[in-house]
């Protein structure tokens, strides 16, 4: 049990690492390669903070354990929202002023509702699988075009915040030793977390779902954190929740679409009749908060946000054979 928790921790680890890397590489490398910056920050950068799910949800997925991916993809998104963006706005109250993020929020619920009609009778399937991954292709067509507006029509704080995260000065060589120890150490990371998660899981009489909205969940949201955090001292408080909205929407289509493509099959019944609606109401909490009319995301919504999240974990400890 021991050796489980002490690899647990190293695969977290090396997961959060190696998908830091891979993208600081790729997007050098796209910078190198002469793609604009507003491309690479909406694809690659955006992209980044959801490596870790999607290799955690395909390497569960090929292991039979599409309940733990879908879990992953639940619990992440609620982790994102009530325990990331809700002790950031503890720390620092969030205002949201760029219009992107105005823009992307309905389309986060939009994706939302999408994924309760997908889960509503506990089946992920291929052509499902299939759908989701070609409304991620959309979503990011549609975010490149709302960006592209927002720049031509003046400075939009996102656009600004996102391109000064792409890393200057970086030799074609080094960016590609990164992107390959990144492609060589996330999936090796990954089949170490649902390894070391599954003997945890069998070890407390967990399901496969539970450990998948728990340890794998908030273990995978880690880099959302990081950037959450690192966000806020720069005073770049859209790129916190941007950061935090982009990954729920790619968590649900590209996340949840890949075990639909690898290993379509049928689902605990609570992954619908529980954790969705978890997801949808801290989903529908951050929509007020966001574009209420004070567009502030203060310390006692943070707190809100944070006690919710305390609640539903301690829920699921509670009835974790569930």
């Amino acid at each position: 049990m021991l050796e489980a928790i002490v690899l647990l921790c190293i695969g977290l680890a090396l997961l959060v690492w190696s998908a830091d890397r891979l993208v600081y590489g790729a997007a050098a490398l796209a910078k190198n390669l002469g793609v604009t910056p507003l491309v690479i920050g909406m694809t690659i950068l955006a992209m980044g903070s959801s490596a870790p799910e999607m290799m955690v949800s395909a390497t569960a997925a090929l292991e039979g354990k599409t309940d733990t991916a879908v879990g992953n993809v639940l619990g992440s998104n609620i982790a994102n929202i009530a325990l990331i963006l809700g002790l950031t706005a503890i720390l620092k109250p969030l205002a949201v002023s760029s219009g992107i993020i105005r823009r992307e929020l309905p389309l986060m619920m939009g994706v939302t509702l999408v994924a309760g009609v997908l889960l509503w009778d506990s089946y992920l399937g291929f052509y499902e699988g299939v759908l989701l991954v070609v409304l991620f292709v959309a979503f990011l067509l549609t975010m490149l075009k709302i960006s592209r507006n927002a720049k031509a029509e003046g400075n939009d704080p996102l656009v600004e915040e996102q391109e000064s995260e792409i890393p200057d000065g970086v030799s074609n060589p080094a960016a590609l030793i990164w992107v390959a120890i990144g492609l060589v150490l996330l999936p090796y990371a990954a089949s170490m977390l649902v390894d070391s998660a599954v003997t945890i899981a069998k070890y407390f009489g967990m399901s496969d779902l539970v450990i998948g909205l728990t340890i794998i969940a908030i273990g995978t949201s880690l880099p959302e954190l990081a950037a959450s955090i690192a966000s806020l001292y720069k005073g770049e408080d859209d790129m916190a929740v941007g950061n935090i909205i982009g990954s729920n929407v790619f968590n649900i289509l590209a996340v949840m679409g890949i075990p639909g493509l690898l290993n379509p099959s049928a689902l605990s019944p609570l992954a619908m009749g529980r954790d969705y609606y978890v997801m949808l109401a801290v989903s529908v909490l951050l929509v007020l908060m966001a574009l209420g009319k004070r567009r502030v995301i203060n310390r006692l919504e943070g707190g809100v946000l944070v006690l919710c999240f305390i609640a539903y974990q301690a829920y699921l400890f509670y009835n974790m054979a569930a």
